[in-house]
């Protein structure tokens, strides 16, 4: 198993983890940021996805920053970089669109049926680009828990 298919297989349990803490629901809008969380180890190992698709995208870290602990907010280069972390996740088709049964199948039965159930408000992805469609998951799990959501 390569580097990148083992990051991989580790990012979709913390993806897994993080949308099963979605499913919590709590009355606080406000996102955990503490010691603990977003754990410092996923946050560790995306590290190298996060920096190939900041080179590929040119976004900003305060574009990302803003989005993952602020507000929901347009930005052409962020929403390519979500395109880029999920090609680099590898859960795309063959037409790049985002495939959540591709995800759905990387992760075991047990804790498959959280990621679904996590995930069924945010299945019909809208926009004209992958980039635009991209965002519209990220902007969905953002929407859906504002306390746990985070991106890399």
């Amino acid at each position: 198993m390569t580097l990148k298919a083992i990051y991989r297989t580790q990012l979709l349990y913390t993806i897994l983890i993080v949308l099963s803490l979605m499913n919590r629901w709590t009355h606080a809008q406000e996102p955990r940021r503490d010691a603990e969380y977003p754990p410092p180890a996923i946050l560790k190992m995306a590290k190298p996805f996060h920096d190939i698709c900041v080179g590929k995208t040119g976004v900003t870290e305060e574009a990302i920053k803003e989005f993952s602990d602020g507000q929901v907010h347009e930005d052409e280069a962020l929403k390519c970089y979500m395109n880029c972390l999920f090609h680099e996740f590898d859960v795309v088709d063959a037409n790049g669109d985002v495939h959540l049964e591709t995800l759905f199948a990387s992760i075991p039965g047990s804790l498959r049926d959280l990621l679904v159930n996590a995930s069924q408000n945010c299945v019909h992805p809208e926009g004209d680009t992958l980039c635009h469609k991209a965002w519209w998951f990220h902007q969905c799990w953002k929407k859906a828990d504002p306390v746990h959501y985070f991106l890399i």
